[in-house]
C-alpha cells in the first residue's frame, strides 16, 4: 500500500514518537509498503512557545494538501495534533476521506502543567480532533482507558518496540565503584525529574537530554552530571554504564526509554503509574514503587541478564504488523469518485483564480473560432446595443434586454460543452446521446423565445 504519515514530532527532536515512527516507517517499508512522512522538514517553523525544540509548521494547510494530493495514497495516518496534523484533517474533512490517528503523549497534561490551562479544554480539543478518526492507536492499556472516559475516538492499543540489535548489553562489562543512577529523557517540568535529582543517595546521577529546564536545573544540581542529548547510537553506552535506570515521570503514556533500557541489561525504578506500570508490570525487570528511593535500592539487585531477557519480547516488527493492521483504506476507489483524483483540481488561491481566467478565456475563442450558432448569437449582442442606444428605454427594460441577451450566450456555451463532452465518448448514433445534445438544443431555444419576447416588448412600448 502506499502509507502517509503526518506528524508534527520529527528530527533533530529526540524522543519516543519520533523513534516510534522512523522504526514503524522502516518496518512497514521491509514489509513492501511505500510510505512517505510528512514532518516539518521543508516548512517554514517557528519554535514552539516554552518548547523551543518543536518545530511548528506555518500555515502549511495548502502544502500538505498538494503532498497527499499528489502521493495520492491508499492510507492516511495522522499522528500528533499539531498544525501538520490539523491541516491533514482538514484536508481529510473535505475530501471524505477515511484516516487513522494517534495518542502518543498526555497532551492536557503536558499544557497544564506549563501554561496551568484546564484539562477538560485540552480534552476537548483532542476529542474533536480525533471524532473524525476511524481510530486511535495508543501505546497501553491505562491511555485506552483515559481516552474511553474521556470520550475521545475509538482507541485500540499499539504498543512498541525496541531494536534489540543497536541496545545489547556489552560484552566485558565491569561493574561501577559508586552506583550510576541514569535518566533519559526531555529535560522539563512534566517529567518530574526533580523527584529524582532530589533523592539523597550516595550515587552518581547522569542525565541525557535536553529540553527547556536544563539550565535551571544544572543550576540548581550541581553534582548532577548533564550530558546532554545524544543520538540512538550514543545511548547505548550510558544504558550499558549505568546500574539503574529511573524513570520520575508521572505522564508518560509509555516510555520508550524503558525498553532501551531494559535492552541493554539496564534493570527500571520507577513510579507505580500509566507507563511504567503498562511496560513493567509484574516482570521481574524493575521495581516501581511511590517512594523513588526504595525503587532505585531493590532494583540494584535485579540482575540485568533478567532486563534484557524482558526487553526480548518486545518486537519492532510485531509492533509494525499491528499497526499495519489498523490502517484504513481512505475509500473505495473502484466505485467511489472523490475530486482528489483529478489532477486538475490542485490549484488554490490566486493560482486558482488566474488559471480560472485563463481557462475562461479559451472557452470563448473555442466558441466565436468554432461554433457557428455561437458567432450568430453575438448578432443579438449588436441588435441589442442599437435597441439600447436608439430607444428611450426604462432602466427596468435595460437590465432585461442584457440579461436577455447574456443569458442567450451563456446557455449557448453550456451546450456546446455538452456535444464536446458527448463527441469525447463517442461519435456513434445513441439514443442517449442524441437525447443529450436536443435538450441542450431546447434551452438554446427557449432562451432564444425569451430575447425575443422581451426585446419585442421593448420595442412596442
Amino acid at each position: 500500500m502506499k502509507i502517509i504519515i503526518v506528524t508534527d514530532a520529527w528530527y533533530p527532536q529526540v524522543n519516543g514518537v519520533v523513534r516510534t515512527l522512523d522504526e514503524t516507517s522502516k518496518q512497514l517499508i521491509k514489509l513492501g509498503h511505500e510510505v512517505k512522512l510528512i514532518s516539518p522538514e521543508g516548512f517554514f517553523t517557528i519554535p514552539c512557545p516554552t518548547y523551543p525544540e518543536i518545530k511548528l509548521s506555518l500555515f502549511p494547510g495548502a502544502k500538505v494538501s498538494s503532498m497527499i494530493r499528489e502521493f495520492n495514497p491508499d492510507c492516511l495516518h495522522i499522528s500528533t495534533e499539531g498544525p501538520l496534523g490539523l491541516a491533514a484533517r482538514a484536508y481529510a474533512s473535505r475530501n471524505s476521506l477515511a484516516f487513522t490517528s494517534a495518542y502518543h503523549t498526555r497532551f492536557p497534561e503536558y499544557v497544564h502543567a506549563r501554561i496551568k490551562l484546564p484539562l477538560k479544554i485540552t480534552y476537548a480539543f483532542l476529542r474533536w480532533f480525533h471524532s473524525r478518526s476511524e481510530l486511535v492507536m495508543v501505546p497501553t492499556e491505562e491511555v485506552k482507558k483515559d481516552l474511553l472516559k474521556y470520550k475521545i475516538g475509538n482507541p485500540q492499543i499499539w504498543a512498541r518496540g525496541v531494536d534489540l540489535e543497536i541496545f545489547k548489553p556489552k560484552k566485558g562489562r565491569r561493574k561501577n565503584k559508586n552506583p550510576i543512577l541514569l535518566n533519559v529523557g526531555r529535560v522539563s517540568v512534566e517529567k518530574n525529574l526533580e523527584e529524582f535529582l532530589k533523592i539523597d543517595l550516595p550515587y552518581d546521577k547522569w542525565v541525557v537530554g535536553d529540553g527547556p529546564a536544563l539550565k535551571e536545573l544544572k543550576k540548581k544540581y550541581p553534582k548532577v552530571i548533564f550530558h546532554g542529548a545524544k543520538s540512538k547510537e550514543e545511548l547505548k553506552y550510558y544504558y550499558n554504564k549505568a546500574d539503574v535506570f529511573v524513570f520520575p515521570s508521572k505522564t508518560d503514556t509509555f516510555g520508550l526509554v524503558l525498553l532501551e533500557a531494559m535492552a541493554c541489561g539496564l534493570p527500571v525504578a520507577a513510579l507505580p503509574v500509566s507507563g511504567p506500570l503498562d511496560v513493567i508490570g509484574n516482570s521481574d525487570a524493575g521495581n516501581l514503587n511511590l517512594n523513588l528511593k526504595e525503587a532505585i535500592k531493590k532494583a540494584l539487585l535485579i540482575p540485568r541478564k533478567v532486563a534484557r531477557e524482558y526487553a526480548k519480547t518486545f518486537s519492532w516488527e510485531i509492533t509494525s504488523r499491528t499497526f499495519e493492521t489498523y490502517l484504513v483504506r481512505i475509500r473505495d476507489k473502484d466505485t467511489t469518485y472523490n475530486i482528489e483524483d483529478n489532477p486538475h483540481k490542485g490549484n488554490t488561491g490566486i493560482t486558482r483564480v488566474l488559471h480560472a481566467a485563463k481557462n475562461s478565456w479559451s472557452g470563448l475563442v473555442f466558441a466565436i473560432r468554432e461554433e457557428s450558432a455561437f458567432r450568430q448569437e453575438m448578432i443579438l449582442v449588436l441588435v441589442s446595443f442599437l435597441i439600447l442606444l436608439l430607444s428611450e428605454t426604462s432602466v427596468i427594460e435595460k437590465i432585461l434586454m442584457i440579461f436577455a441577451t447574456s443569458l442567450v450566450l451563456i446557455i449557448e456555451l453550456l451546450n456546446s460543452s455538452v456535444e464536446a463532452a458527448v463527441d469525447r465518448i463517442s461519435f456513434e448514433y445513441h439514443g442517449l446521446s442524441k437525447r443529450a445534445k436536443d435538450y441542450g438544443s431546447a434551452a438554446v431555444m427557449l432562451s432564444l423565445f425569451l430575447w425575443t419576447l422581451i426585446h419585442g416588448l421593448v420595442l412596442f412600448n
